[in-house]
């Protein structure tokens, strides 16, 4: 990870999220518990092979647990040409905000 890794807040995110893509990069079962309404499931150890999956043209949001996860996946992707950036506090910060969470896969 890097200090100059694009961060944005769990606020920020809920404004800004309609207009991009978001990557939820938790294993399955994670994802299944609890996630963002309209994430797309790419576990951190198969984003690599997928980059052709994700909309070049749009912003993507990284989202792990904690923001950890998404941190190191967010480098990948700007690495990779991406606006990206990632979820600070993940999924547990959306969740403790009050907003709506999506179950199973």
């Amino acid at each position: 990870m890097s200090d100059q890794t694009p961060e944005i807040t769990v606020e920020d995110y809920a404004i800004e999220r309609e207009s991009g893509v978001t990557i939820d990069v938790r294993e399955r079962a994670e994802y299944a518990q609890a996630h963002v309404p309209g994430a797309v499931l790419m576990p951190m150890g198969h984003l690599a092979s997928r980059l052709a999956e994700i909309d070049r043209s749009a912003r993507v949001h990284v989202i792990c647990a904690t923001g950890n996860r998404s941190k190191a996946m967010t480098d990948l992707l700007v690495a990779a040409g991406f606006d990206a950036a990632s979820i600070a506090g993940g999924t547990r910060a959306w969740i403790e905000s009050g907003r709506p969470v999506g179950v199973g896969l």
